[in-house]
């Protein structure tokens, strides 16, 4: 079997997706994605990535993983390389489980669990619908779209938002309130009246729900050590599961100074590219849960070797969404397949409205758990209405 053709799909109005499609002299296709920067990575796709896949074998998974970032450029980022490298995984791994019958799951090893809580990450419909991607310029209110609003819920009335989720079965939420304040301050500092306001949807949570909800902190790598050092001894009185990238990751010393600091664990995360960031966190003790986002840190092939890592150090694996939704189906395949997945992040404002725009198959989330997805390969394909969109931009590079 040889790759044929490679595709790349995006639109103007789903403008962060990206899509990836491998067509194969066996005639099957392989269905990737990423997010963020889809010119760019469009580029990346056709200009070089073209070249060293036309012709080859799909199956060679692992040998395609290296040569895919095996540049100067490429050297454990998140960048439009990697971002390129990851969308193509997807579709190699697709194209596997398809030619084999299974789905993905089950050519990761199978699976280790029956089902796998989520946690709602409260976004609202329009967040990050569009190319703006700037933590506040992209909450894009959409009340009128649907229910789950939850953006707004959670800076308006988090403790009847966590009731709504609780009444799903859904036992987690991850929330944001710091950012506006490290957006007016450029993250240097935190007055006492912006602690108030920012502490607030932690409290009425606490009041409304007690000890029932799980409280992910999301800070977006907005704020600098001794600010967030403040800002989780204050915290820890609401007894959140974990911080997430408090700061920005680029520094394990500091990281690990934060660490030390706090009894809550430090999750790290999405900004990471490839295993190597995460061995030299792991080996400072910096980290407690272990983030990934296969569209951007190397697609499954990495991503499973970064559980792996994770699991080496006794740490718990949280597979990220809040990108598109073949990454949703491909972390929940990730998830469910790797022994020591701790929960999964979904956004029930995204998998009950635009995913199911684009895609054929969403993951079934039942009693607050996500099940494993069915059929061969991702188990999901593109709309064809999604072919047929006037906004649609297609470019092919073939054999």
């Amino acid at each position: 079997m040889k790759i044929t053709a490679i595709e790349t799909l995006r639109t103007e109005e789903f403008s962060n997706v990206l899509w990836v499609r491998l067509h194969t002299d066996a005639g099957l296709i392989g269905l990737g994605e990423t997010f963020y920067g889809a010119g760019a990575v469009e580029a990346h796709v056709h200009d070089v990535l073209a070249a060293r896949l036309l012709g080859r074998d799909p199956l060679r998974i692992e040998a395609h993983s290296r040569e895919m970032v095996n540049l100067p450029m490429a050297q454990a980022s998140t960048g439009a390389e990697y971002r390129a490298a990851s969308a193509i995984d997807l579709a190699l791994w697709d194209i596997f489980g398809k030619h084999c019958g299974q789905p993905v799951h089950q050519m990761l090893g199978g699976l280790c669990h029956d089902r796998v809580p989520v946690y709602n990450t409260c976004a609202g419909y329009g967040y990050v619908r569009s190319n703006r991607i700037r933590p506040v310029d992209t909450w894009n209110f959409s009340a009128d779209q649907g229910p789950y609003e939850d953006l707004n819920g959670f800076m308006t009335d988090a403790g009847a938002l966590a009731e709504s989720l609780l009444d799903q079965g859904i036992t987690g939420m991850k929330i944001w309130p710091f950012d506006p304040a490290a957006i007016e301050n450029d993250g240097r500092f935190i007055t006492a009246g912006q602690m108030r306001r920012a502490v607030e949807p932690f409290e009425k949570i606490r009041r409304a729900v007690g000890d029932r909800m799980q409280i992910m902190v999301e800070f977006h790598s907005l704020w600098n050590l001794p600010t967030i050092k403040r800002i989780a001894r204050v915290l820890q009185d609401y007894d959140p599961t974990w911080y997430e990238d408090p700061i920005r990751m680029n520094s394990v010393s500091a990281l690990s100074e934060l660490a030390a600091s706090t009894t809550v664990p430090i999750c790290a995360s999405e900004t990471l590219g490839s295993r190597f960031p995460y061995k030299d966190m792991l080996e400072a003790g910096a980290i407690g849960v272990v983030m990934t986002d296969l569209v951007w840190t190397g697609g499954l092939t990495e991503g499973r070797k970064i559980a792996a890592l994770a699991d080496t150090y006794h740490r718990p694996y949280a597979p990220h969404d809040c990108t598109g939704p073949v990454a949703y189906a491909a972390a929940v395949h990730s998830a469910l397949s790797q022994p020591n997945t701790l929960i999964q992040e979904s956004v029930r404002a995204f998998y009950t409205g635009w995913y199911r725009e684009l895609v054929t198959e969403v993951p079934r989330i039942e009693k607050g758990h996500v099940l494993p997805m069915e059929g061969p390969g991702l188990g999901t394909e593109l709309l064809p209405q999604v072919f047929d969109r006037p906004d649609l931009t297609v470019r092919r590079s073939a054999l």
